[in-house]
């Protein structure tokens, strides 16, 4: 096991080293990744994918001052080790720690945050503008993989710098995959490019140079000296293998694009924590189920088959799931397209992801009523990867759309029978949103079918009434029986949809119940809760409102655990919450 050594801590240590010395420092930071990633967990096959391109661009830019963007940002974690953050790594992505994306405010030499893709080019053009407006001297390089290019962002930027001959270095770091395997006419077309030949990217403007073994790291110093500065746009083609120097990681590329902590040994022995199944996975195989039944069902995934489980479908169903890349605008207009041709669609996109298409979905979906079914993955928040990736703002956002049903399971018995009821619906768009991680099942909500605009009482009490909203309903649940052990008894209410509200049983635990605590995993700012308050405010009643949700602020990384408690979301503090001012109104309440 080689390791980095202690002398190399910034780009300026690293530049010392003889290039014949290279191969060694990049065999050293790779075993360094492994070491660190098997204890912590984080994104991992991407990351060893670029340990030659990290350390032949900070050998030879002249960093922090030349400007380097990383795109996706997941694959920042050699750049972090090789500019001061070394011995910061084994608190990465843990509450407190360095994050696992490049952030403005950790590092000098994290020009850009870019937690989500194909933002890269734009990003660096805007840069290189501005350098030359103020007349600085400075290189400026991308590096986008060719999944993010994939995204519609990213040609808008290349025609935008082909236009205005920005002289900018753009690395296309080509490994054939994102999380699944790339798809598309592009990913093909990259495939055939021959080195001096006019393709796309020389029609728009740049100079092509490539392909070329990306793990080659004195030929990338040699070609990087040759080439940089530039004084029109440039691109790189360069070839890589993602998980490059762990075979397992090689082998099965998916499987270890991000991963919990693991035997880096024996990688094989490495046990799943995961109790029960993930409510991805209730989701594909319901779709699946479904589709069996209805031969019009389609689904659509913005570069998301495995992260959505859509691979169930698509094994049986290969020609009915459909893979756009990394472009979720659209991926949501074209599930419109094909709900305006006849066909059942299921849109099946990440919360943090659908922020990208909303546009598209308020006005070639929404706007025109069309019967698209969005399942809204990694919904509330999200623990590690942090404010890029938590799912907060679909909430506020979708209740503010005329005509959108948006629904939120509490257990994976109404995830099943939402999506059979959004199916039937067929009215207009209809949206289901649900957690990242291991479901829950509670029986009895199939005792309850579901109503569109209902929600249900799961638990009776005379005292409080916890209205609540998807994985909150388990919260609601703890915090009932807490109150209990206070002598409160609690009602637990399933609101089961954000929007349309259930006012009949808002109006009724209005008039019956001294406290009402509203909660979902979402900010309080738009919220359901909020907007239950102010439909109450002004009704006659004594009835006291707490409303539960985050605060109107970006919510960091760290675990979910440690998130609920910093944001006082847990079972605990929700029923100190309560107890508090039920006993100065109601001191002797029995």
């Amino acid at each position: 096991m080689n390791h980095l050594p202690d002398s190399i801590s910034l780009p300026q240590d690293l530049r010392t080293i003889p290039p014949g010395q290279l191969p060694h420092l990049c065999s050293a930071l790779r075993d360094d990744l492994i070491d660190t990633i098997s204890k912590t967990g984080g994104h991992f096959a991407a990351n060893l994918g670029v340990i030659e391109l990290t350390v032949a661009l900070h050998y030879v830019c002249n960093t922090p001052h030349d400007e380097v963007i990383w795109d996706v940002g997941h694959q920042s974690y050699p750049h972090k080790m090789l500019t001061g953050r070394k011995h910061l790594f084994d608190q990465i992505r843990k509450k407190g720690g360095i994050s696992g994306f490049p952030k403005r405010t950790e590092s000098e030499y994290d020009v850009f945050g870019t937690g989500h893709s194909s933002t890269s080019l734009s990003a660096i053009a805007g840069l290189c503008m501005a350098a030359q407006q103020q007349g600085i001297q400075k290189n400026h390089v991308a590096i986008i993989g060719d999944g993010a290019l994939s995204g519609g962002q990213a040609f808008e930027a290349l025609n935008h710098i082909g236009h205005l001959q920005l002289p900018v270095i753009v690395i296309l770091n080509d490994n054939q995959i994102g999380i699944d395997p790339s798809t598309g006419a592009l990913g093909n077309r990259l495939r055939q490019l021959q080195p001096q030949q006019p393709n796309f990217f020389t029609d728009l403007g740049f100079e092509y140079y490539g392909p070329v073994n990306g793990h080659d790291v004195i030929a990338l110093v040699h070609l990087l000296k040759e080439r940089i500065p530039v004084h029109r746009p440039l691109l790189l083609h360069i070839n890589t293998v993602k998980g490059k120097g762990y075979s397992p990681a090689e082998f099965q590329q998916t499987a270890w694009h991000a991963t919990g902590k693991f035997d880096k040994i024996n990688p094989s022995k490495t046990t799943a924590l995961s109790p029960s199944e993930k409510y991805q996975d209730i989701a594909g195989k319901t779709l699946l189920k479904l589709a069996h039944q209805y031969p019009l069902l389609v689904a659509i995934t913005p570069a998301m088959v495995s992260g959505s489980s859509l691979h169930f479908m698509q094994e049986a169903y290969p020609d009915r799931v459909f893979d756009v890349g990394i472009a979720e605008q659209h991926a949501v207009t074209f599930a419109g397209g094909l709900a305006a041709g006849g066909l059942t669609p299921f849109c099946f996109i990440y919360s943090t992801f659908l922020q990208r298409g909303i546009d598209q979905l308020i006005h070639d979906v929404c706007l025109q009523s069309l019967p698209v079914i969005f399942c809204i993955d990694r919904a509330g928040i999200v623990g590690e990867d942090g404010p890029t990736h938590h799912g907060l703002f679909d909430l506020p956002i979708l209740r503010s759309i005329p005509g959108l049903i948006v629904a939120s399971p509490s257990c994976r018995e109404e995830l099943e029978q939402m999506m059979l009821v959004a199916l039937h619906y067929g009215k207009g768009p209809f949206c289901i949103r649900y957690p990242r991680g291991s479901s829950i099942s509670i029986p009895q909500t199939l005792n309850h079918p579901i109503t569109i605009g209902k929600g249900m009482c799961l638990r009776k009490g005379r005292h409080v009434a916890l209205l609540a909203l998807g994985n909150m309903v388990s919260t609601a649940w703890e915090v009932a029986s807490l109150l209990e052990m206070e002598d409160i008894d609690a009602s637990v209410y399933d609101m089961r949809f954000a929007k349309p509200l259930d006012t009949e049983l808002l109006n009724h635990c209005h008039a019956t119940y001294p406290i009402i605590c509203a909660m979902e995993d979402s900010p309080l700012q738009g919220g359901t809760p909020m907007e239950m308050a102010a439909y109450l405010h002004g009704k006659p009643s004594a009835a006291a409102f707490i409303a539960i949700g985050y605060p109107d602020e970006f919510i960091e990384h760290g675990s979910i655990p440690e998130l609920m408690e910093q944001h006082h979301m847990t079972p605990i503090q929700i029923a100190q919450k309560i107890t508090r001012p039920f006993r100065a109104l109601y001191p002797t309440y029995s």
